[in-house]
């Protein structure tokens, strides 16, 4: 039964099927690079679409009852790591790239909530929202998915939990230490205003992320029809124990979410790259961009920016070589 969910339902391979008779019927072969590429690129344009609009509509539903009012009352309750663990998973519901999250970041620091606990949720964020498990599961499997949520919480609470040890207080800047911190009650929503929110959403989210979308899938078609195999083994496969650090320093100063990634990082694992090589990547990509790095540059100091970048940057290599290691169970 949860084969069939997987496939049929979160794989969507019926629509593969379907587009491949389809492409057939123009008179491409799916065999062939051209035939294969347009296949790809519509399969996973719809696929990803499909899953993007159900999944903002969900989260976006569970989202509206943790405005950020609520959310800063929630935190504010916890103490030591337990508050960073309730950050860290405060941050899969929230939105889904690292520059929308840093608005937030700068509201819960500027609130008074602990630093450490502030950037659990940063981190967290960007790289394991629900919206990513789901995804996951649909092209890598559900022990892949799971492995790689727990992964990703278990960076984001090492992390926060360091900069919390080490008193990096006064690294966040003057403007948002100082600010004054307001506390305005969120008026309680109707059934109805919360669909309407999460319709919202969908829309605002979706405009923001299809050029990506379509970016993603056009990269990962071009990599899985026209590149050649033995180039993505020999960069990212098992004979290159650097794999991993590329992927990740390559994946730095590019800028996409969760949704324009996973199409590349389904290519290159079909082409031979190694699963915790590709994961890293994608990790690098969606909590490291180099957008998200400058807008965070606004709120803290250069030394507490520099320990965020080497604390994801550590732990997503560490990452990328315990998936490699453990891949052939996962597979």
């Amino acid at each position: 039964m949860w084969e069939f969910i997987q496939d049929q339902v979160l794989g969507m391979k019926w629509l593969n099927e379907v587009i491949g008779r389809g492409v057939s019927l123009l008179g491409l072969d799916t065999a062939s690079r051209w035939g294969g590429s347009v296949q790809f690129f519509l399969y996973d344009t719809l696929k990803i679409t499909v899953l993007l609009c159900v999944l903002i509509f969900g989260i976006s539903y569970v989202q509206s009852y943790f405005p950020p009012e609520r959310s800063k009352k929630i935190l504010g309750r916890f103490h030591g790591v337990w508050a960073n663990i309730i950050g860290a998973l405060l941050g899969t519901v929230t939105p889904f790239c690292s520059c929308s999250s840093i608005p937030l970041f700068i509201g819960f620091t500027s609130a008074g909530l602990p630093l450490g606990v502030t950037f659990s949720f940063l981190i967290s964020s960007p790289m394991v929202d629900l919206g990513s498990l789901v995804l996951l599961m649909s092209i890598f499997g559900t022990k892949v998915a799971i492995v790689y949520v727990v992964m990703g919480l278990v960076i984001a609470v090492v992390g926060g939990t360091l900069i919390e040890r080490m008193h990096m207080e006064p690294y966040v800047e003057e403007f948002i230490r100082n600010a004054s911190s307001v506390d305005i009650d969120s008026p309680t929503l109707t059934q109805k205003e919360r669909l309407i929110f999460a319709k919202e959403q969908v829309v605002s989210t979706f405009k923001k992320v299809f050029p990506y979308i379509l970016l993603g899938v056009g990269i990962g078609a071009l990599i899985h029809n026209w590149i050649p195999e033995s180039w993505i083994a020999a960069v990212l496969g098992s004979n290159n124990p650097f794999g991993v650090v590329l992927a990740t320093v390559i994946g730095v100063p590019m800028y996409a979410d969760i949704f324009g990634t996973i199409p590349v990082a389904e290519a290159l694992l079909g082409k031979g790259a190694l699963l915790g090589t590709v994961l890293a990547f994608m990790m690098a990509v969606t909590t490291l961009s180099l957008p998200s790095l400058i807008m965070l540059r606004k709120a803290v100091k250069p030394r507490l920016l520099a320990l965020f970048i080497v604390i994801c940057t550590v732990g997503i290599i560490l990452v990328g070589y315990l998936f490699n290691a453990i891949q052939p169970i996962l597979i």
